[in-house]
């Protein structure tokens, strides 16, 4: 299957400051595609060259089989944008702005009525309907702003950041917007976002993004394998053994490390599954009264935190080294 989004080696410059560098991605159909950094690493700018907005330096990129350079107008028709500004129109009521953006998405004046009091139900803004958007609150603004970007059933939709401004219970629904229309209509999200547990629970794939260029990107499972090479589990027994140490895993095939963190909890890193059940018998020939046996998942967020680190330490080591040079 064709993938919806192809990027490759793409670059984008503002005069002399480098936003996007040689950047690559596919999206594929159907997926939720995660784009993450901290600001600055081009993420709302990737968003823009993707619907045709900028103009690249240099690269290939497709979309929807369109080349934004060229049909710009053809992808924002059939896909959603929610940018990081709502982008309405202020004086005009929230009903009016649905029927506005409905007109300029090629729909009839009868699926117009319809998707407007459908959305305007389903974002909880019936009763403010008539009222200038200029006056709602900055969550009001993006709930309707998403909305809109949902107006026309897009097969692609582009998310900036669109819990933003949200209160938790108008979070939770967005992000199960975002669910369903993947699953009932099959509709691709490239989204951005700065809420890393957001983003665990949403996307199939990710690019980890700093200084418009990839750090690393793939399933949550490719990110964690990048960082550790094995599974973590932590034991906690029922009293306190003093005689933890590493005589009772010697030898034992499959053991990474060993962290003891008290007398009464170590953390294993193992290879794969299969070798848990040995090391926990090991530990009870050896006289410990095991309480629990918890495997641990690195999180998204400390995936992130440390590849963020390393590039850091990387680039100070490279500056260090240039400097000598120097």
């Amino acid at each position: 299957m064709k993938p919806i989004i192809e990027v490759q080696q793409l670059s984008h410059s503002y005069g002399e400051n480098v936003a996007i560098n040689q950047l690559s991605f596919k999206v594929n159909q159907g997926e939720v595609f995660g784009l993450l950094g901290p600001n600055g690493a081009g993420k709302t700018t990737t968003i823009r060259l993707l619907n045709g907005m900028f103009e690249p330096s240099a690269g290939e990129l497709q979309v929807l089989g369109y080349d934004p350079r060229r049909d710009g107008a053809s992808i924002r028709k059939v896909a959603g944008v929610l940018t990081e500004t709502p982008a309405l129109y202020e004086r005009l009521t929230a009903r009016q702005n649905l029927k506005f953006f409905g007109t300029l998405a090629g729909l009839t004046p009868s699926k117009i009525m319809e998707r407007t009091e459908e959305l305007l139900h389903l974002f909880d803004l019936t009763q403010r309907a008539n009222d200038r958007t200029g006056s709602y609150s900055k969550g009001m603004k993006q709930r309707l702003a998403i909305a809109r970007a949902w107006m026309n059933h897009p097969k692609l939709l582009f998310l900036d950041e669109p819990t933003s401004g949200l209160d938790p219970e108008a979070a939770v629904q967005v992000r199960e917007l975002i669910v369903d229309v993947r699953q009932k209509e099959g509709t691709t999200v490239l989204i951005c976002t700065h809420n890393l547990d957001e983003a665990q629970r949403l996307c199939d794939r990710l690019l980890i993004l700093r200084k418009g260029a990839a750090l690393a990107q793939g399933s949550l499972a490719d990110l964690r394998r990048i960082i550790s090479p094995g599974l973590w589990l932590e034991i906690s027994l029922f009293e306190p053994f003093t005689k933890i140490n590493d005589e009772w895993l010697q030898g034992m095939a499959g053991l990474l490390k060993i962290d003891v963190l008290s007398n009464q909890t170590l953390r294993l890193e193992v290879e794969s599954q299969a070798v848990i059940p040995e090391a926990v018998s090991r530990l009870a020939a050896a006289g410990a009264r095991i309480l629990r046996v918890q495997p641990q998942e690195i999180s998204l967020e400390e995936v992130y935190l440390r590849l963020q680190s390393n590039h850091l330490v990387q680039a100070e080591k490279e500056g260090a080294a240039y400097a000598q040079l120097s």
